[in-house]
């Protein structure tokens, strides 16, 4: 498993590791209007997958608005942007900024998505700051877990690893 700090303490991570290569594991998490979304959803094409542990926090709203400012030049790739937040809090913090080019779900019901990808927090029940790329075909074909759940991912990275991916 990926060795993972919150605020540079130590963190246990449940769930599996996903590598480049794996086939991307389903997961069930909840849209704003509480609907169900499953990776399958979205088959055939391609997903950038930005985990965030809170969505009221800097760090993650620095992230979610990197990934929606680059939206547009994505083409046919879906950005879906994961966190324990509850999906009324998700919607409410959208709204107000303005997000319209990334889909927020939340994982705060069963932990699906964070024990699919290996991203789910047991000490503090969040999601590890990640960056997952899936292909049309559903192989993974980015990863990062960023060390401390503090810093930014490397955005550059995943995006071009989104344009890539087919």
């Amino acid at each position: 498993m990926a060795n993972i700090t919150f605020k540079n303490n130590p963190v246990t991570l449940l769930g599996n590791e996903v590598k480049v290569g794996d086939k991307a594991p389903d997961f069930t998490v909840l849209a704003n209007d509480l609907s169900q979304v499953s990776l399958a959803d979205s088959k055939g094409s391609v997903r950038l997958i930005s985990v965030v542990p809170s969505l009221d926090t800097g760090v993650c709203d620095a992230q979610t608005r990197r990934f929606n400012e680059e939206a547009a030049g994505l083409g046919n790739v879906n950005i879906l942007t994961i966190s324990v937040d509850l999906p009324f809090a998700q919607a409410r913090w959208c709204g107000a900024n303005g997000i319209e080019n990334v889909q927020t779900l939340s994982d705060h019901r069963d932990l699906s998505f964070g024990e699919a990808y290996g991203v789910a927090i047991k000490e503090l029940r969040l999601l590890a700051r990640a960056v997952f790329v899936v292909d049309s075909n559903d192989t993974v074909t980015y990863v990062e877990y960023v060390s401390e759940a503090t810093n930014h991912p490397n955005y550059e990275a995943a995006l071009e690893a989104a344009k890539a991916a087919k």
